[in-house]
């Protein structure tokens, strides 16, 4: 049974709406009002996390741009970039990524462009809500075994 009453305009409302300090205005969810974007940078981040995961991924990025990241890494306060081999284009709901990786020799190539697939896709769908309609990779060297690292330090005197 509801409980009705008068107020000083002469009309009724129940006990329970005078009880409840929050009235619910705007109607709706309030998760649902709005909009939010993400930025491509956001999206680049997250994949090339997830791709450095992979077995068999020994690096991303093209040679020239591995150099650039290696000489900026030197510089005091630089950090990595985790972006590096990744481009993404974000829409409102979904998302495309390129990547450019460097794998280790010995691997299968075929098996570490699916795993860096699936775990780009399900770390990007997870974390942002986009649909990832696809992942383009384009394998650009394969790290050998004897190989150095990076380019040895030269040192100017």
């Amino acid at each position: 049974m509801t409980d009705m009453t008068e107020n000083r305009g002469g009309e009724t409302e129940t006990s329970a709406a005078r009880r409840s300090p929050l009235v619910k205005r705007g109607g709706g969810d309030p998760g649902s009002r709005g909009r939010t974007t993400i930025a491509d940078g956001v999206v680049e981040k997250i994949a090339g996390l997830a791709a450095r995961d992979v077995d068999g991924v020994h690096a991303m990025g093209s040679g020239i741009s591995r150099t650039l990241g290696a000489v900026r890494d030197r510089v005091p306060g630089g950090a990595k970039s985790v972006t590096r081999g990744v481009k993404a284009e974000v829409g409102e709901v979904q998302a495309a990524l390129d990547l450019e990786i460097v794998v280790v020799y010995g691997v299968s190539i075929a098996d570490v462009a699916r795993d860096v697939r699936e775990n780009v896709i399900t770390a990007v769908e997870r974390m942002t809500g986009l649909e990832v309609v696809e992942v383009n990779i384009a394998v650009s060297d394969v790290k050998l075994p004897d190989e150095e690292e990076e380019e040895p330090e030269r040192r100017i005197q």
